[in-house]
Formats: C-alpha cells, sequence, structure tokens
C-alpha cells in the first residue's frame, strides 16, 4: 500500500476552481471556521481603517471577512490556483483586496507595511517556522498585531486532526496534515518572544454545533490540547 503523502499543499489547487462553489465538504469545513476564528479575533483587534495581511489565505474566506470589517486586506498563499479563484470571486463581490502569490519565509512587502497579520491553518505547514515568524514582525508596524492559529503536538491532536478528520470523517483530504509539522503553544510562545513578540493570551478553537448540511460550526472551546488561537503585539 503506497504511503499517504503528509503536508501535501497541492489540495489547495486542485480544487480551487471549486473554491467557492459550497459542494465539497471539507472546503465548507474551512469556511465554517471562519466565523469561530473571527468571533474571538474581533475581541482583540479592530478591524477598521486598518491595512490587514491574510498570511496563507488560500480562497479568500478569511480575507473577504476581514473586509467586509473595514480593513485594507491583502492576501498571500503560494498556491497560485487558489489565488487566482480568491482574486475572481473579490472582483464578482465588488471587494478591493489583494492578492499575491507567494511564501511566509520571504514576505514581498516592505518593512511595517501593515497594522496586522493574520495566519489561520498555515503555520502547521510552513518549511521554517523561525523564518515566517520573523517576516511577520517585519512587515508589523510598531504597536501591530499577530493573530493566529495552529494545532497543537500531542497524541490526541494526532487522534482528532489525522485519525478522526482525515481519515474517519473526511473533513479534510488525507495527507493535509503532518502531524510531526504539529506545534506545542510553549514552542510557538518560546519563537515568538525570540522574534521580538509580546505574547498574549491563546485559547481552544473546535466544534461546537452542527448546521443545516450536518457540518460542525466551530468557535471557542475550553483547553488548547487540539487547535488554538493566540495574538502577539509587535512593541511600539
Amino acid at each position: 500500500m503506497a504511503q499517504t503523502q503528509r503536508n501535501n499543499l497541492e489540495i489547495y489547487d486542485d480544487f480551487a476552481d471549486r473554491w467557492w462553489s459550497d459542494d465539497i465538504r471539507w472546503v465548507r469545513t474551512l469556511k465554517n471556521m471562519v466565523p469561530g476564528r473571527l468571533s474571538w479575533f474581533d475581541k482583540q483587534f479592530n478591524w477598521q481603517d486598518k491595512d490587514v495581511l491574510d498570511l496563507g489565505c488560500a480562497g479568500g474566506f478569511m480575507a473577504e471577512a476581514i473586509s467586509d470589517r473595514g480593513a485594507r486586506v491583502t492576501g498571500i498563499d503560494p498556491a497560485k490556483e487558489a489565488i487566482a479563484a480568491a482574486s475572481t470571486h473579490a472582483e464578482t463581490e465588488g471587494k478591493s483586496i489583494r492578492y499575491d502569490v507567494g511564501v511566509g519565509e520571504a514576505l514581498p512587502y516592505a518593512d511595517a507595511s501593515f497594522d496586522a497579520v493574520v495566519c489561520v491553518d498555515v503555520l502547521e505547514h510552513v518549511q521554517s517556522l523561525p523564518k515566517v515568524i520573523a517576516e511577520v514582525f517585519r512587515v508589523l508596524r510598531p504597536g501591530g498585531c499577530f493573530l493566529f492559529d495552529t494545532i497543537n503536538r500531542n497524541p490526541v491532536a494526532r487522534l482528532a486532526t489525522i485519525t478522526m478528520a482525515e481519515d474517519m470523517l473526511k473533513l479534510l483530504p488525507k495527507g493535509t496534515h503532518d502531524p510531526e509539522m504539529f506545534i506545542k503553544p510553549s514552542e510557538l510562545r518560546a519563537e515568538l518572544g525570540a522574534a521580538g513578540f509580546s505574547v498574549g493570551k491563546m485559547v481552544g478553537l473546535g466544534p461546537r454545533g452542527i448546521n443545516a448540511k450536518g457540518d460542525f460550526t466551530f468557535g471557542r472551546v475550553p483547553g488548547t490540547m487540539i487547535i488554538y488561537m493566540g495574538t502577539a503585539r509587535k512593541g511600539a
């Protein structure tokens, strides 16, 4: 039996043409996570009239939601087809969002370009976590906010995200994640601190209910055992 390819990022291009169609369960799952993330992020940052980078934006779910809150949004992702789909959908909806193809380890932006950087479902996929964090710090303005979520590394998180979400429930394509790349909160806190960030509270994110289509809805949950969200500030 062929071994499953892990951390397979090609899925974002493979399904780009149907990203906004609402007919793929795992894509709907990603879309359904946006309100749950923002229900907490909104309390940490005022988006209105701010310059915001959505790092690892894929097809644009988070970017559009932040744009609707009054931010000037730039989205970046290495998946070219996903970026094309995001750009097309934004134009169709009359949203002014800039989209670029690129990676977090080498952001194509000047120092101090953004008031906030949002990075969800991304840090557990990157090739160099220290480089990405350093780049986020560089492109943030003094006092700027880094808002993120990622997956904890432990047996429970592996069971939930790989065995259950990928293998059994098919909430994500098989091979989406490599559990060895998951990040403990203590590790992420240390990396952020080493880069110069002041690290804030970290809270759990997970399923909170079921919608009419039978899909999970998401929000804050007790503990950070599986998925966790957090913020970090660049000193003024």
